[in-house]
């Protein structure tokens, strides 16, 4: 084990705190008013740059820069042309590649395969200043820029490829991502300690193994030598994924059981003669490096020299991220697989101050649009024995019910919502995020309060369906509890006299989810004289559980499932949601 990346102190730079806060440099004219004549990283991401602490190229890039290395970005280059790779100069130590906030293919087919409309991490949502497979492209053109560099990947496309996988919208298996990128090192996860452990090896001429949060494709030699021992648990192989494809659900769940960073093994997966390997994942952030993070000098806007809105940022713009991890394990959900199961939650001063900051901006008109994360409601959760969770392997703590040693607690989320009510120029803190609902209703008091006082008029919620069979099989609450919530908001709204409404979500077309079983999503709508305003699909994410029952056909237990996979199939139940709009 690696002792050094255990502690890493997330340190701010003082002076840069005082500074007036300056956006990283996207052209040498940049470079040269900050007095540098060279980078030591290059930053290159799918997404327009918006240098906000929601998106994580912006995290990253504040990270290195407090660490003293001097960074730069290029944001949406031209991926038909490898010399607008070499606009800032060839990085001094390495090259840093992030497709952006989302898989690239999400961001640009929909479930149907077909092209969006907008992209909304783009100047004015434009479509196609980014590349399919976005993570490889620009690996690639990085090489043909910078021969010799050392090439970085991490974000949610790369953490959610690192291994073979099933990509939907090629309908077939691929192999880890970093056998066809050629980059030299991954880093899955959020990644701000592993980064900062990677660019201080580079700089120092070290080796890159055994980083936690990391994976590598080693060489043929480096395979052969390879000796697992007892750290390190091998999963199926790329070619065995290809000949059967229950080696997809097999590989998934024993990739999900290590998940744990207290606990878990390192990962390896042989394609060929080589071999993938993966560190065991890195502990989440304590609230004391969360906080130094969200600390760091953001100018919370995108780089000046867009001219046009970004959408992604226009929704976030007044928004406020307070926690980390997920402890659902939902089986659609890549978050699992990405940041873990763990909560990580700021202090509250850290996120008055930062509401304090906000509030201050000339374009701000009183509104925080919203104070959450992944789910907003797991802000301050706890678990009653940090000694239990050290050794647990479960994927989930809510499901199939919720941990008894995991403890929903209300009170520090109350306690920061009475405080930011009292900020002067806020006059409205939403909830926009959305609620867990079976942890809402172990929250009583915070659920009333947010009824009350912090819902914009439509409050999101996500039960994702009404029939326990399928809910089941995306590992997510009990039909009852989207009932009894429902109940509880209209009884507090009418005692407002606000007119409040939910907004909720259900997906369509989930494996095993029959028609008759849509059909009671279809008879509780019908009942409820309900209009969705969006429409959810099912998209299978790679490397997430229900993307391998897709595929497979199967439960992760064996049981046969119906699985609708053409547009032909899937149009039925697509076409029962959309007639409720």
């Amino acid at each position: 084990m690696n002792k050094t990346t255990d502690h890493i102190p997330l340190t701010t730079d003082d002076r840069a705190l005082k500074s007036k806060p300056f956006p990283l440099p996207m052209t040498c004219q940049e470079m040269n008013r900050l007095g540098w004549t060279e980078l030591d990283i290059l930053l290159i991401s799918g997404d327009a740059y918006v240098d906000h602490p929601s998106f994580g190229i912006a995290i990253i890039g504040r990270v290195l820069l407090s660490r003293g290395y001097k960074v730069g970005i290029i944001a949406q280059p031209d991926w038909k042309d490898h010399s607008s790779f070499a606009i800032l100069g060839r990085p001094r130590l390495a090259c840093a590649i992030s497709a952006g906030n989302l898989d690239s293919m999400l961001n640009i087919y929909t479930a149907a395969r077909r092209i969006r409309k907008e992209d909304a991490y783009s100047p004015n949502g434009k479509t196609g200043l980014r590349p399919p497979h976005s993570s490889v492209v620009y690996s690639q053109l990085a090489r043909q820029a910078f021969p010799g560099a050392t090439i970085i990947l991490g974000g949610i496309e790369a953490s959610l490829r690192r291994f073979a996988h099933y990509d939907y919208w090629q309908d077939k298996i691929k192999p880890s991502i970093l056998t066809e990128s050629k980059a030299d090192v991954l880093v899955y996860g959020m990644g701000e300690k592993a980064i900062i452990e990677i660019m201080d090896r580079i700089k120092g001429d070290r080796p890159l193994d055994s980083i936690k949060g990391t994976v590598r494709f080693l060489g043929k030699n480096a395979s052969q030598q390879f000796n697992p021992g007892s750290q390190y648990v091998e999963i199926p192989t790329y070619e065995e994924h290809l000949e059967n494809s229950e080696a997809l659900l097999k590989s998934i769940t024993m990739i999900e059981n290590e998940m744990n960073p207290f606990c878990g093994k390192g990962v390896f997966q042989r394609h060929g003669d080589r071999i993938v390997i993966q560190e065991s994942p890195p502990p989440p952030l304590t609230r004391e490096e969360l906080d130094g993070v969200y600390a760091l000098p953001f100018t919370g806007k995108p780089h000046p020299s867009y001219k046009e809105n970004i959408p992604a940022f226009e929704m976030i713009r007044n928004s406020v991220t307070a926690v980390r991890g997920c402890p659902g394990g939902c089986s659609f959900c890549g978050l699992g697989i990405h940041q873990g199961k763990f909560i990580s939650s700021r202090s509250s001063n850290s996120i008055i101050c930062e509401v304090r900051r906000l509030a201050e901006n000339p374009d701000f008109h009183g509104t925080v649009s919203d104070v959450g994360g992944p789910t907003a409601n797991t802000y301050g959760n706890k678990t009653r024995d940090p000694g239990l969770c050290r050794s647990c392997r479960r994927p989930s703590c809510l499901f199939p019910e919720i941990c008894s040693n995991y403890d929903a607690c209300e009170n520090e989320f109350l306690g920061l919502l009475q405080d930011l009510d009292k900020i002067e120029k806020v006059k409205h803190v939403f909830i926009g995020s959305g609620l867990r609902l079976d942890l809402a209703l172990h929250q009583k008091n915070l659920l009333k309060k947010i009824i009350r006082d912090h819902v914009s008029g439509q409050l999101k919620i996500a039960p994702e369906h009404v029939d326990g069979s399928v809910l089941k099989l995306m590992r997510k609450n009990k039909p009852g509890d989207f009932f009894k919530f429902m109940q509880i908001f209209e009884e507090e709204s009418a005692k407002t006299g606000k007119k409040q409404f939910i907004v909720p979500y259900f997906i369509s077309n989930f494996p095993g989810c029959t028609e008759n079983a849509m059909r009671k999503v279809d008879d509780f709508l019908s009942s409820r004289k309900w209009t969705l305003q969006q429409v959810q699909d099912f998209i299978p994410l790679p490397m997430t559980l229900a993307s391998a029952m897709y595929y497979c056909g199967k439960t992760a237990d064996g049981e046969i499932l119906e699985v609708n996979r053409g547009l032909k199939e899937r149009r039925p139940q697509m076409k029962m949601l959309k007639k409720a709009r």
